[in-house]
This record gives C-alpha cells, sequence and structure tokens, in this order.
C-alpha cells in the first residue's frame, strides 16, 4: 500500500535523501547497529496488539515484535520500505508496510493503534514538523494507548559534545539528522499525549521518551 498524497517540501526533501542513503544504510549504520541491536528485543519486548512503526526505515526492528502483534510500518523512502520488506520475511508478527508521511498518516484511522514506537525520526524531522507529527501521534493512538520514541541529543559531557559537533555535519548531509531536535518539548506540549517516562540508553546521548494517550 502505498499513500500518494503532497508532501511539504522538507518532507520532500527527506525522501529524495533517504532514496539515495537507502543503497548503502545499512553499511553506513554498521557501527552504531553492532549497540542498537542490543538495545531493539529490551525497547519491543512489552510492545503489543495493534502497533505502527513511523519511520520503520530498512526494517532492523521487525524481528523483534512478538508473533500476537499486527504491525503497521511507515516510511517516507519507498527504497527504504523495499529493504524493510525483505526483512519482514523473518518477522514473527503480521507486518503491512506503507509509504507515509508521519506529519501527515493518512492512511492511518484515528484512535486505532494500541502503540506507537519511533526510533530516530523525530531528530530527522525538522523542528517545524515536529508538532504535525505529534498531533497525528495523538490521533492514531487510542485512548490509553502508549507510546516509546527513541532519539538522539547533544550530551552535557563537553568531551562527548566536542566529539557530536565534528560528526553532526556528516549526521546531517547523511540522514538528516541533528542532536538539537526539541522532540521532549513537542511532546510534553501535547495537550492529548502526557510524557510518563524519560531515560537513557547510554551516556545522555540517546534519549528515550515513554507515555500515554490521555482518555
Amino acid at each position: 500500500m502505498q499513500n500518494d498524497r503532497p508532501m511539504s517540501t522538507e518532507n520532500a526533501v527527506l525522501e529524495s535523501k533517504y532514496n539515495v542513503t537507502a543503497w548503502f544504510y545499512d553499511i553506513l549504520d554498521y557501527p552504531w547497529e553492532r549497540q542498537y541491536r542490543r538495545w531493539r528485543p529490551q525497547l519491543l519486548r512489552d510492545v503489543a496488539q495493534k502497533v505502527l512503526e513511523a519511520g520503520v526505515g530498512t526494517g532492523r526492528n521487525l524481528r523483534h515484535y512478538a508473533p500476537g502483534v499486527e504491525l503497521t510500518g511507515i516510511d517516507l523512502s519507498s527504497k527504504m520500505l523495499a529493504k524493510a520488506r525483505r526483512r519482514s520475511r523473518n518477522a514473527a508478527c503480521a507486518v503491512e508496510l506503507i509509504r507515509e508521511d508521519a506529519t501527515a498518516l493518512t492512511s492511518c484511522p484515528e484512535s486505532h493503534f494500541d502503540w506507537v514506537v519511533s526510533f530516530f525520526l523525530c531528530c530527522v524531522m525538522p523542528d517545524a514538523l515536529q508538532p504535525l507529527a505529534v498531533r497525528q501521534f495523538e490521533r492514531v493512538l487510542k485512548p490509553g494507548g502508549r507510546f516509546r520514541l527513541l532519539e538522539m541529543v547533544y550530551s552535557e559531557d563537553p568531551a562527548l559534545r566536542r566529539r557530536q559537533e565534528y560528526f553532526a555535519p556528516f549526521v546531517e548531509k547523511v540522514y538528516g539528522a541533528r542532536f538539537d531536535r526539541d522532540t521532549l518539548q513537542h511532546v510534553e506540549n501535547s495537550e492529548k499525549l502526557r510524557v510518563t517516562n524519560t531515560y537513557f540508553l547510554k551516556k545522555d546521548i540517546y534519549l528515550v521518551i515513554e507515555g500515554n494517550r490521555l482518555p
């Protein structure tokens, strides 16, 4: 299934970037994936029922969902989705992959999902688009539904911060990602989403934001 609704200029640029990056994404990401693959089972262990994964990418999470999950995975990039479809063959759960804009979610019904999961999506999204994505998460989550977001932020440690600043131009050029996004603030500003927990997986860089949709 594919959503062909026109998207914003910013997202069109991201789509073009990832349609190119998709060809070598897993190779580029390998040094970090050695860490991420230890986190994925932990972050997805309690995710159940109807799940939206926003920014499914090349499908690295797919094999970690429990058999009873009904997963809808979305991504802007058709090339990234092509890789995710190959990985979906090894998933234990039902998987539907859709080319979709997280700031619109036109293919997703209101109050439909028990969970919204997103890893490294919002740090790729320009700040102006993040409130749009948050509003869509509000809309598609059931009352009481839960969300879990994983993002990268700048460290308060001077040595780590300098290292991040060194890599920042490469990260933004290849992935469109930045370490200075205000994702937590955007979620906290939501009238319908409640943040219940935040914690770091490593140092003070990899931030997990958890919460639920208010009744």
